[in-house]
């Protein structure tokens, strides 16, 4: 329906929404008679799941921006308002919708954008209907794909944010990141890797031949763990939340993903190696659940992928952290962590579905063991980049960073460049230089796993 907005009403009824904005007056649902608008409030008689009313905003407010992140984890629609709102939502059967109303509220051209942001790809979403249910009061209506368990809950301002209402959308039944990779198990058919990822990784890591038997005489054999390794790649940021922003307009986000999505393919292209990305397209995910996804998979590195911003654009380099347990090496690197780690206030984090078990895990500050692989694999690192881009610090730094917390994972922190220096931005932009820093990234991963193959998980840390 062209420049239409229909919500299906009981009996073959339809409410519709034009081009403009609809008043109180001539609202078409007003128009209904008074059993018509509480059939649909009922929906057509379908199943009433999910009720609830929760004080999230408190006056009323116009739309500055509306938002849908679609993602295979869970799809994030997020309305910016300008104050508090109140609102209530109640999820539907047969077939599968979710009712949002907001009051105090008109609708207006922002909300109307929303019908149109909706992919067709989006996971759980169909379509969305809007409608001026009652005098300010908006209904929402999802269409959904799938069984999905709703939470909307309210952020505060925060950076360049106002407070925004967010309905995440998460299936019914959470996707598990360790499936997801079994279901890519290389075929069995296919024949086994030769060696190890350790005893290929002997002789000087990045000058291998094309041919296989050169590989080989470069890389003599040994005796060497088979096992598949397993890395888990985060790049940072995601969503709502954008990271730095340089003055050409580059985003973070968008840097780490590409860097990381080169480096995923480099990893793969290794016998006995496979990957996780945290994240594999543009959606928050919060610090702990990245911790979680790489510890569900049973990870054996950790690898975060930043791009480096400071106050100053003359500030320069390439730098790899680990986590501390006494606190930051430097100023710098406790400003940092702390600019990192309120990527969930940015992003948004739902408080009230806080995993309490995660976050204990998050709050213990990791084994002497895993900072001290951490550093090794750091270092290992630090000293390939030193090779594409000078170092902002010749060494392995150290702070809190909470998407380093996982006590059984060695675990870093790789700032790319510097965002926020306009020639590095440009360098951040360019797809060879990232190959580049993906393949030096690499070369330290090779480096560290030459020295301290993983042997059975249980030992891996107490061998070192």
């Amino acid at each position: 329906m062209s420049g239409r907005t229909a919500l299906e009403l009981p009996h073959g009824s339809r409410l519709s929404t034009a081009g403009a904005a609809a008043s109180p007056t001539d609202s078409p649902i007003l128009s209904q008679p008074q059993s018509a608008r509480r059939e649909f409030l009922r929906a057509g008689g379908s199943l009433f799941l999910i009720a609830a009313s929760s004080p999230l905003f408190a006056q009323g407010a116009a739309i500055i921006a509306v938002r849908v992140w679609p993602s295979p984890d869970y799809t994030r629609v997020t309305l910016e308002v300008e104050a508090p709102l109140k609102t209530s939502h109640q999820l539907l059967k047969n077939p599968d919708r979710l009712v949002l109303d907001i009051e105090d509220l008109e609708l207006s051209g922002k909300l109307r954008d929303l019908v149109s942001k909706v992919n067709p790809n989006d996971p759980y979403i169909a379509s969305v209907r809007a409608g001026q249910f009652k005098p300010r009061v908006v209904r929402l209506v999802f269409d959904l794909k799938t069984e999905v368990n709703p939470q909307v809950f309210a952020l505060r301002p925060v950076g360049e944010y106002g407070h925004r209402l967010v309905l995440d959308l998460h299936p019914a039944v959470p996707n598990d990141p360790l499936m997801a990779l079994l279901e890519r198990r290389p075929d069995p058919s296919q024949p086994a890797a030769p060696s190890s990822p350790a005893a290929r990784a002997e002789g000087e890591p990045g000058r291998e031949s094309t041919r296989p038997e050169a590989r080989e005489e470069a890389r003599p054999a040994r005796p060497g763990v088979t096992r598949l390794i397993t890395i888990a790649l985060d790049p940072g940021h995601g969503g709502e939340d954008p990271g730095a922003i340089g003055k050409r307009g580059t985003y973070e986000k968008h840097v780490t993903l590409a860097v990381a999505k080169r480096l995923k393919e480099k990893i793969e292209a290794e016998p006995n190696m496979r990957v996780m990305l945290t994240r594999d397209g543009d959606f928050f995910v919060p610090l702990g659940v990245r911790v979680q996804k790489a510890r569900r998979v049973q990870a054996d590195l950790f690898v975060s992928i930043h791009a480096d911003a400071w106050i100053k654009p003359t500030a320069r380099g390439s730098s790899v952290f680990a986590l501390s347990e006494k606190g930051a090496t430097s100023s710098a690197a406790g400003w940092l962590a702390k600019k990192e780690n309120d990527a969930d206030l940015i992003g948004g984090v739902n408080l009230g579905t806080h995993d309490r078990d995660l976050a204990r895990v998050l709050l213990d500050l990791s084994t002497t063991a895993q900072i001290n692989d951490s550093l090794k694999l750091g270092r290992a690192v630090l000293a390939e980049l030193g090779n594409i881009n000078e170092l902002h610090k010749a060494h392995v730094e150290q702070a809190g960073f909470a998407v380093l917390r996982a006590p059984d994972i060695p675990s870093i922190l790789v700032e790319t460049a510097f965002i926020s220096n306009p020639e590095e931005e440009k360098r951040l932009n360019d797809e060879a230089y990232q190959d580049k820093m993906a393949t030096s990234i690499m070369r330290g991963i090779r480096a560290y796993l030459a020295k301290n193959p993983p042997l059975a998980k249980s030992r891996m840390a107490s061998l070192q």
